[in-house]
Order: C-alpha cells, then structure tokens, then sequence
C-alpha cells in the first residue's frame, strides 16, 4: 500500500480515495440530495450496502450528477443473509440494478458472521466476481485478526480493504498493524464515533489549536494514521466542513494525545455476534453526525 495526496493505492494497484462519504442510516429518501451535496462538494467515494436500503437514492445521486463515472469510487457490501456460494451473485446482480451501475469499485463482505460459518465460501464467490471484472476491488467489514487470518490462509486473495469501527474511543491499534503488515487498507466507519469524539475536551482543545473544527481534527487524526475515512451527514455545511481536512496537518505531541483516548469502547456489535438479522445496531443515532 502507497499513499499519494488524497489517494490510497491498494494492494491490486487500484486507487481509491481516502475520505470517502457513507450513508448507513440515511434513509433512501434522503440519500440523494445527500450524495449529490457531497458530490458537488467534491467526494469522489461514496459508500452504501445492500443492509441500508439506499442504494436506489444513491445511484440517483450519481446518474444525475454528470460525475464521469470512472473518476467515481463506488462501495457496497453484501449482506450476511446472502452469503455462500449461490448467493452472493443473484445478492451482486441486485446491487448493481438498485445502484444502476455496471460495476462497483469495492464489494465487501459486510460481516464475518462466524455463526452461519460462511464468509470463506463468500469470498471465494468475491474471488470470482474480481476474476470477471464485475468489480475493481474486493475486501471485507467487521473482519477481526482470527477472521483475517482464515480468509488468508484458506483463500487465494488477500482483501484489499477491511472496513471496521474506529474512531478515537476504539482505535484498534493491532487489527490496523495487522492489516498494514499484510497490505489491506483500513477503512474506518463511524470515524467521529457516532458524534462524540467532537465533544471530547482533548479534540475541543486540538481543534482550538489548528483553528478547525472538532470534526476536521478527528478526520484529520484519521489520515495521519493512514486510515480511510467514511465520514456522514445530510447537513450540506457539514459536508462541506468534513471534506476540508487537506489543508493541515497534526503534530506528533497531537498524535500522542488523541491516543490517549483509547478505551476500547464498541458503539456497534461486536463481530463475533452479527448473525442474518442485523441486531445490535442504534436506532438512535442521528444520521446528521458523523
């Protein structure tokens, strides 16, 4: 993995850039004006899954937006309840006419699901879809180290991407070393922690410092580690806010402090416990954070 500006190359050689902008709990409603503000606002990643329900109003959003489609970085993820290995391309063909594409830049595996114990035939059936060019790139989500060493060491690809909780509360310093040390992109979902790695006193206090906001900090600390970032929000200023962390950089003393805030505190489920049914997940989190 080599890292140029704003882009991350991936272990296939595939560049993908390094703040990108999700949906989860952005209804399908909303997704549109959402993706199209992010868009304008010059996102070239979008991120979305089958699980959230709006990939119709994100492929809205990109149809419309007159956005060459290959200077777009597009991401979705298969569901649990479709994997094995006669459905995950019936899951892919469903995708792609929700998102009205013909390729996806990334699929991903959404969670490891070790209770159906089927993400190794899954990602065999991913192999696939990359050897016929359906998709630039393939990884996983939610993968843990024992997920990840089963993948590599019974499969034939290495994931380009494992795309996991972290933010300053959860920042999984050995999942991140072991992706690096084996080429696989960390991409990081709820990057500001659901909202409240902003209000904490120690990113306050950096972000005073730098003249940015919370937010901007957060991110920024996010790609000084070499992580990619999934930032969200349906607030146009927002939007706009989470993509401007480009023009400043933090300090090794920064660094030290925000490492500091570490308590390995999940918001979401804990891997191991993800099955078909999507359990364990908010309903109170307002999809304007983040």
């Amino acid at each position: 993995m080599t890292e140029t500006g704003a882009a991350v190359r991936l272990n296939n050689g595939v560049s993908m850039p390094r703040l990108g902008f999700g949906v989860f709990q952005v209804p399908d409603e909303q997704a549109t004006a959402a993706v199209a503000a992010a868009l304008e606002t010059g996102y070239r990643s979008i991120d979305t899954a089958a699980l959230y329900g709006n990939e119709h109003g994100v492929g809205v959003a990109i149809k419309s937006a007159g956005v060459p489609r290959q200077d777009l970085f597009v991401t979705t993820k298969l569901w649990n309840a479709d994997q094995g290995a006669e459905r995950v391309l019936p899951a892919f063909e469903r995708s792609l006419g929700r998102l009205g594409l013909d390729y996806v830049d990334l699929y991903l595996i959404h969670w490891p699901a070790p209770s159906l114990d089927r993400y190794v035939e899954t990602w065999r059936a991913f192999e696939r879809l990359y050897a016929d060019d359906r998709v630039r790139a393939i990884g996983v989500s939610n993968f843990t180290i024992a997920h990840l060493t089963r993948l590599l060491a019974e499969t034939g690809t290495v994931p380009a991407v494992n795309q996991v909780e972290l933010h300053p509360s959860l920042q999984q310093p050995a999942l991140r070393a072991f992706a690096a040390e084996h080429g696989i992109v960390t991409e990081a979902w709820s990057p500001l922690g659901q909202g409240a790695a902003v209000s904490d006193p120690t990113i306050v206090r950096l972000a005073d410092r730098h003249r940015r906001t919370a937010a901007q900090v957060v991110l920024r600390w996010h790609l000084e580690l070499g992580n990619v970032a999934i930032p969200k929000s349906v607030t146009p200023s927002r939007i706009r806010e989470n993509f401007d962390v480009f023009g400043f950089r933090l300090t090794g003393e920064d660094l030290r402090e925000i490492a500091l805030l570490d308590t390995g505190r999940r918001i979401g489920p804990d891997p191991d416990l993800v099955g078909e049914k999507p359990s364990g997940f908010s309903s109170q989190i307002d999809p304007s954070i983040g």
